[in-house]
């Protein structure tokens, strides 16, 4: 399976930048003096994706840390990624994890580097067709479709996995993203991986086939298939709202997206050897045949370093990854943001990293 990344970005300030005055966690240990004098600011940059729940995190630490401001610029991936191994950034987000390149650079800086997965969103494939409120497709069938090798909803492929459906005899229009896009090369990734021969294309940021409806963003692909009929598009989950959604086909059965399926792709996914003991990265099992699993998702990383020049630093950064990765931080990005939260499992494996940032 191929690394998820996204285009470089350069790494220039930008107006949007997230500025958040936080409250860098821990409830076990509220109340202690250590806790009262924390204070300081940290600076983080990175995908656009983690924004919401960045806004939520940091919402979530207002009260204890009323000294402590953590600031973050959703910049995009490969600006993050940038601006972190070059020592621009006090922390990053990206849904890639770093090549090898980077690896090398994040270690000149760091002494090591801290790379765990802490948003998972899924990536739902979003459609509008009169008198249809549920699809069944298999990964073969949703290549077709979007390959504009399939172009009637009423074809036999569709119709095969779809037995009580009426189904009308009416065109499919695909709808895309206009602009690069890791949502884009997320969908591709899972289309190259489980569709096999029936797409033919390399994952990548830019949408390859010419010819269907293209929109600006997320929120323009939702806006083009709510307008339409017989519109079909992908878009990140928690932008879906109300509109109809597949069920993608995982092994024998059809499973449609939900906080609890999209977050068991990791725990069925292998990390990436040779990387280091603080390295989550993971190639994920996007052609998984496992019970109540759903392939289709975006999993966004924090970057962190083992040493920083300022021990204060170091500290505020491990206290608010800890908060991100803890199950009430991870609550509340769901509430706010629609990502699922990690297991308890994935949590409990990757504590001994976040512990380790600032500590060598």
């Amino acid at each position: 399976m191929n690394r998820t990344s996204l285009g470089r970005f350069a790494a220039l300030p930008t107006a949007g930048a997230l500025v958040l005055g936080v409250a860098a966690c821990g409830a076990a240990n509220e109340g202690s003096a250590e806790e009262s004098e924390l204070a300081g600011t940290i600076s983080g940059a990175g995908a656009s994706s983690q924004q919401a729940a960045q806004q939520a995190w940091t919402a979530g630490f207002q009260d204890q840390y009323p000294d402590v401001t953590v600031n973050y610029d959703p910049i995009g991936s490969g600006g993050g990624r940038e601006q972190f191994v070059s020592g621009g950034s006090d922390f990053g987000g990206t849904d890639a994890y770093l090549d090898d390149d980077e690896v090398a650079a994040a270690r000149e800086r760091c002494a090591d580097f801290i790379e765990v997965p802490l948003y998972i969103s899924p990536v739902a494939i979003v459609f509008n067709l009169d008198g249809v409120d549920e699809l069944n497709l298999s990964p073969e069938t949703i290549a077709g479709i979007f390959n504009q090798e399939i172009t009637e909803w009423d074809d036999p492929a569709i119709a095969e996995d779809n037995p009580d459906a009426e189904l009308p005899s009416s065109p499919i229009a695909p709808v895309n993203r206009s602009d690069e896009s890791g949502t884009t090369e997320n969908f591709l990734e899972y289309l190259t991986a489980a569709a096999g021969d029936a797409w033919p294309h390399e994952p990548s940021g830019d949408w390859p086939v010419a010819g269907g409806e293209a929109a600006q963003g997320t929120s323009g692909v939702v806006e083009a298939v709510r307008n339409g009929d017989g519109t079909i598009g992908y878009a990140d989950a928690s932008q879906a709202g109300d509109l109809s959604t597949v069920a993608v086909g995982v092994g024998g059965e059809f499973v449609n997206y939900s906080p609890e399926a999209a977050s068991t792709v990791l725990d069925v996914s292998e990390r990436v050897e040779g990387r280091g003991e603080n390295s989550f990265a993971y190639e994920l099992a996007r052609d998984t045949t496992e019970e109540g699993t759903y392939p289709i998702v975006l999993v966004s990383y924090g970057l962190a370093c083992t040493e920083y020049e300022d021990d204060q630093v170091g500290e505020l950064v491990r206290e608010y990854f800890t908060f991100m990765a803890s199950e009430e931080g991870q609550q509340q990005a769901a509430e706010n943001a629609g990502s699922a939260p990690i297991s308890g499992e994935l949590r409990e494996q990757i504590m001994p990293a976040i512990e380790a940032i600032g500590a060598g």
